[in-house]
């Protein structure tokens, strides 16, 4: 009986002494590949993670990250190709949709006060300098309209975020731009005509709250359609795309080798 008792206990242990030398084998291999994979560098850990994770894992859900591109046209979802005609604005915003109103009003005595300043005849002939061509006859109301709309744009951002796309890209440009006004303001016979050449971008700026305004359905410019309304869209798009060219491409190059020059003979002096 003592036999039999010490049989069935000893096998067990013996049974366990088995499982564990079973065991051993794959745990040393466990062990040697962990210290393979930390020999090698992290990059390429993290590639064989990424391959594992997605022959195992699921598809991701996460929203696609929006492309600067789509808030002027319209991309396809797959190929990130251009679409012929502008972004559908099917989305309610109310502080957005005021605050366009609000730049289409404001903008306004900007963009006259700034074109009444200028001798059209002189900068129509191309002989004289941009200088020669500003007459500076209103500057003073040109100066405080322009300040009071980018102090009043600027509080509206910071009060109301949500009225435009990028607060922060908005609120960075307002600071800079009243700063840059200081100039004009203390010397306004040598650099007047500069504030003047400068904020003639709020015309192309016009047109772009205009072409987001009138055009929800998203209408292309160049489709042939002679309704009164596509007509109406299309001379806001054309004149957009004409006055972001001629200002944006030409004029401010311009604009930065005459300030270069500028710099550089009050440096020799």
């Amino acid at each position: 009986m003592d036999i039999r008792m010490s049989t069935s206990m000893n096998r067990p242990m013996r049974q366990v002494r088995h499982k564990q030398d079973e065991e051993k084998p794959q745990q040393n291999l466990t062990d040697k590949t962990t210290k393979q994979q930390q020999r090698q560098p992290s990059s390429l850990r993290q590639n064989a993670t990424t391959l594992r994770r997605s022959s195992s894992a699921p598809p991701r859900m996460g929203r696609r990250r929006r492309l600067l591109v789509e808030d002027h046209y319209r991309v396809d979802a797959e190929t990130k190709s251009l679409l012929p005609g502008l972004p559908i604005d099917d989305d309610e915003n109310d502080a957005r949709d005021l605050h366009d109103f609000f730049n289409l009003i404001a903008l306004v005595p900007v963009v006259v006060l700034n074109i009444i300043n200028w001798d059209w005849d002189v900068l129509i002939d191309g002989n004289k300098t941009l200088k020669q061509a500003w007459t500076g006859q209103y500057f003073p109301l040109f100066f405080a309209t322009t300040v009071g709309y980018f102090v009043a744009d600027l509080i509206w951002v910071i009060q109301i975020p949500t009225c435009v796309k990028s607060p922060a890209v908005i609120v960075q440009h307002h600071v800079a731009t009243l700063i840059y006004l200081l100039v004009p303001y203390m010397h306004p016979q040598d650099t007047g005509w500069l504030m003047g050449a400068c904020l003639i971008v709020e015309i192309n700026t016009w047109l772009l709250i205009a072409r987001r305004v009138f055009n929800k359905q998203g209408f292309g410019p160049w489709v042939i359609d002679l309704s009164l309304f596509s007509i109406r869209v299309k001379l806001i798009s054309i004149f957009f795309y004409v006055t972001w060219i001629s200002i944006r491409c030409f004029l401010y190059p311009v604009i930065w080798r005459l300030l270069w020059s500028l710099w550089y003979d009050e440096y020799k002096e």
